[in-house]
């Protein structure tokens, strides 16, 4: 009996050993989780299996977002940095991310906030600008067919929300279906055609957005 309680003991010595070795060699949690998720036995169910979502995280409050995919049934790594790329023959550079799709595929809000224009250009076509709780961001989306059916200024967007549909309208070109999505630094101050444009890609794969 003592040589199997002896064995048995050892058993659970090694069993906890491999659960502490687990625990130091997994990653932390993904930068973004809630902080509530964040404890050892979080970490060690959860460092597999998660994966980013559009979750708001604190926009507004100094903290960061993840930018959901803002076209449905598209993963990230589906998309591809065309940041800078020239357009018309060099004339102007691509600011923006393209994500393709099929004619009316659903576009969806990339994260929260409130719908402050809805244009019609000659280069972006049916376009929406979302700007973030925070105001010091604002969302573009581009090239759409058409809008969610009573989508309207002023009106406040969740995370995959539907806002319109991919289409080729604008510079697009006829046929070449689309969603451009952009991505401006804006000062809270600021309208909804001002701010400094920054690369979405990083944002879109995965990178947490500062709030």
């Amino acid at each position: 009996m003592r040589r199997i309680g002896l064995v048995a003991l050892g058993l659970l010595v090694a069993v906890v050993g491999l659960w502490i070795g687990a625990l130091v060699l997994l990653p932390d949690a993904p930068a973004g989780m809630p902080e509530t998720a964040q404890g050892p036995l979080a970490r060690l169910r959860l460092a597999v299996r998660w994966q980013p979502q559009p979750v708001d995280i604190g926009a507004g409050r100094g903290r960061a977002i993840l930018l959901g995919m803002p076209v449905s049934g598209v993963a990230r790594s589906d998309i591809h940095d065309s940041w800078g790329d020239a357009r018309e023959d060099g004339a102007r550079e691509h600011h923006g991310t393209d994500v393709m799709a099929a004619a009316n595929t659903p576009v969806v809000a990339a994260a929260p906030g409130v719908v402050e224009k809805l244009w019609n250009s000659g280069a972006g076509g049916i376009t929406v600008y979302v700007r973030s709780p925070s105001r010091t961001w604002t969302h573009y989306y581009a090239h759409l067919a058409g809008y969610a059916p009573g989508l309207h200024e002023g009106q406040s967007i969740t995370n995959g929300q539907l806002l319109g549909y991919v289409g080729d309208t604008g510079n697009a070109g006829a046929g070449n279906y689309h969603l451009h999505f952009g991505l401006t630094r804006t000062d809270p101050a600021q309208h909804w055609y001002e701010g400094t444009d920054v690369d979405p890609f990083p944002y879109l794969a995965g990178k947490p957005l500062p709030g």
